[in-house]
């Protein structure tokens, strides 16, 4: 059978690269015996950021002691952002408007901006769930910009949310789709409403119906606060916990980082009693104290906590929500007094986390706006150092907390910064022992970790007998291997392989673990370290939906990891509806469909840098590329009707699209099963990170679904 349909030549495209500043220096906040670095942001009265002091500018204390500034920067992350180059607005078209271009992965030297959004939904009503998905939408498709690598994190989620961490919109929406409200610690709004109460002359042996409707008994609702206090404070507890999995998360990543959060309720102490007295949470403060460990946790990781609250302005008067019946002047009067005690007390914990490391508290109507202000404070800051004394590193059985003091001796400015730190030095975590220990930390790492070296490509497959699955194609750089010599003379390599895919939840659904032993001979043993490694290996997918892949790699000898993660969509072909299989882009050689076939394990290539695991090509290489069409629909003479355009992208921005074609049929049997082909080839391209994109429209399909996308990257070098 003929497998080439669509022929696409590009040629002779000459494009301009666009100059790109060098990444800013990595910023990080140190806490040892040698130095003490804090950052700090400076604004103006009007709140602009003020970008030109020197170290004479600042003073900085220790427990209330002037310390001598040994380390000076201001790292401008604006300045240094990964911006898109202008593309003018193309005319509209009739009908549909085009497939969105396929997203631009960043590489490390181009994360400028790293973002957690954390949203509390253990600690939001129903009213300010809503509010905060919204706002969170149009903040991603608006002000997100190139280089900001983001998480939305949900609270009531798990660690296994940290795994999306990405700069791909369409994880990010797919996360904020699932931001709704939980009932955790703060009912359908944030103040419940008045209900009426009873008079005392009321009888209710003698009339049992005059209780019914919103009237209680006289001796008023049974009192749940002793454990309506436990459960909030069981619900904080665990809303701080899966903040302090965030920071950890982030601890590893060099510059400085910010998580934002939303909530409405995070207190140290409750209200109790007709008086409305505040006492603690507990009678040692739990609660207090987990928010002083995570402050001293974020300072340590160079994370600063901003915080909103989505309420914004609050009416703490009585509505028309609240039943006054049976209350007295002087009750009612009382109303607007207590919750306003409430209001101040459910935003302690806020306050106090986002002061404690740098940040800002906000609380108003416009959650976008607050949301934009919080992430921009991060664009600039000053790092300042100094060299500790020998007391505050003491070894003592309780760690001294030493407080920290930033002033700016300049008129009319106002300055951020984090407040202090226990003595201890900053220390490595142990290295993890033994292989499922291993694996849990590459896995639970928000970003990808390299002592080896991965690259991952994921593609989305169908097959008659073992449905859809995921084909991931790896590849790793064989030098990275610890190679023992057998008693032939031969080199053997042990490779531990566990692929895993995660749902928009961050909980893993499905796995493969695989373990391959490497045999080469002494003189093939230099090709193999020059090429490289391709293995594929195949994770079922029992349900359709977007999933997060996450690879990691283990040598059993060294035990060394690294792990590589990538997002991938797999589409619902059991309900009929048209769907593209993954791309296999390639090199035009022999060995170009060998990475597509149904065998796990080893591909020989000899050309790894060609291969579908790698796609790296010089101007002018011949590029071919393979696709299954499925679920077309077909015509009484059981004949589709499908179109198919091409379209390239480099570095996010559109550069060619054919014109739709016909898909020619010749030689194609089932019209459920159908292959898609192409070749191009970029004569004078500009180096750079291109993708494909191949759209697929069903003349014979409705409106709905009559459109299937798939893309895949590549370089040219």
């Amino acid at each position: 059978m003929k497998r080439f349909l669509v022929p696409l030549c590009l040629c002779a495209f000459v494009f301009q690269s666009s100059a790109q500043q060098g990444p800013p220096s990595e910023g990080v906040i140190r806490i040892n015996v040698n130095l003490v670095q804090v950052d700090a942001i400076v604004t103006d009265n009007k709140g602009k950021p003020v970008t030109d002091l020197t170290a004479d500018d600042f003073e900085l204390l220790q427990d209330g002691k002037p310390q001598v500034i040994t380390n000076f920067a201001f790292i401008n992350v604006a300045e240094s952002r990964v911006t898109a180059p202008f593309v003018p607005t193309p005319k509209p078209v009739k009908g549909p408007p085009p497939p969105p271009p396929p997203p631009m992965t960043l590489r490390p030297d181009q994360i400028r901006r790293t973002v957690a959004l954390v949203v509390d939904d253990l600690g939001l009503s129903f009213d300010s769930t809503v509010r905060v998905r919204e706002s969170l939408k149009r903040w991603v498709e608006r002000e997100m910009q190139p280089g900001d690598l983001v998480a939305v994190i949900r609270t009531s989620a798990g660690m296994g949310s940290l795994q999306q961490f990405t700069s791909d919109k369409r994880v990010l929406n797919s996360a904020i789709d699932l931001v709704r409200y939980n009932l955790g610690r703060v009912g359908v709004s944030s103040f419940a409403p008045l209900t009426a109460k009873m008079p005392a002359s009321v009888d209710l042996e003698s009339n049992p119906l005059a209780g019914l409707g919103n009237r209680v008994p006289p001796s008023g609702p049974i009192d749940t606060s002793v454990f309506d206090d436990q459960v909030a404070e069981a619900y904080t507890l665990g809303s701080i916990g899966a903040i302090q999995y965030v920071i950890q998360g982030l601890r590893d990543l060099p510059g400085r980082k910010s998580v934002v959060l939303f909530s409405e309720s995070m207190r140290f102490t409750y209200l109790n009693g007709p008086g409305m007295v505040q006492v603690p949470v507990t009678s040692a403060g739990m609660v207090e104290q987990r928010l002083k460990r995570l402050t001293d946790a974020a300072n340590r990781s160079s994370v600063v906590i901003y915080a909103i609250d989505p309420r914004g302005v609050v009416n703490t008067m009585v509505s028309a929500e609240d039943t006054t019946a049976g209350r007295t002047a002087e009750e009612i009067a009382a109303v607007s007094s207590q919750r306003t005690q409430e209001l101040i007390a459910s935003q302690d914990g806020m306050i106090v986390l986002s002061q404690k490391t740098g940040g800002m508290f906000l609380a108003n109507n416009d959650i976008q706006g607050s949301l934009k202000q919080v992430v921009d404070d991060g664009n600039g800051y000053y790092l300042l150092g100094y060299q500790p004394d020998a007391e505050t590193f003491e070894q003592t059985r309780v760690p001294k907390f030493h407080n920290i003091s930033v002033r700016v001796k300049r008129k009319g400015l106002h300055v951020r910064s984090r407040t202090g730190f226990f003595g201890t030095q900053d220390g490595m975590r142990p290295p993890p022992v033994g292989r499922a220990e291993q694996l849990t930390r590459a896995f639970s790492s928000p970003f990808t970790t390299g002592a080896l070296r991965v690259r991952l490509t994921t593609l989305f497959s169908h097959d008659d007998k073992k449905g859809p699955y995921i084909n991931a194609l790896m590849h790793f750089d064989a030098r990275d291997l610890t190679f023992v010599q057998e008693a032939d003379g031969s080199r053997k390599a042990e490779i531990d392989t566990v692929a895993v895919t995660f749902d928009v939840d961050g909980q893993p659904v499905d796995s493969a673990d695989r373990t391959w032993v490497l045999r080469a001979e002494e003189q093939k043993l230099e090709d193999v370290m020059r090429n490289g490694l391709i293995y594929s290996i195949h994770v079922p997918v029992k349900k359709a939906g977007a999933y997060q892949m996450r690879m990691v790699l283990r040598d059993a000898i060294s035990e060394l990891v690294g792990s590589a993660s990538q997002f991938i969509e797999v589409p619902d072909v059991k309900k009929g509806r048209l769907a593209l299989s993954g791309i296999v882009l390639a090199a035009e050689k022999p060995q170009t469909a060998a990475a597509a076939g149904p065998a796990e394990g080893a591909i020989a290539d000899q050309d790894t840098n060609g291969s579908a695991a790698v796609r790296i090509f010089k101007a002018g290489t011949p590029m071919v590329y393979v696709y299954q069409i499925l679920n077309a629909k077909t015509d009484k003479q059981r004949k589709p009707q499908l179109e198919v355009q091409s379209r390239l992208f480099r570095e996010g921005q559109q550069v060619y699209a054919s014109t739709p074609t016909a898909l020619s049929m010749e030689s194609q049997q089932d019209p459920k099963h159908l292959i898609g082909y192409g070749r191009f080839n970029l004569t004078k391209a500009t180096p750079g990170y291109y993708a494909l994109q191949v759209i697929v429209t069903d003349k014979l399909a409705g409106d709905k679904y009559k459109i299937a996308v798939q893309s895949m990257d590549f370089e040219i070098r």
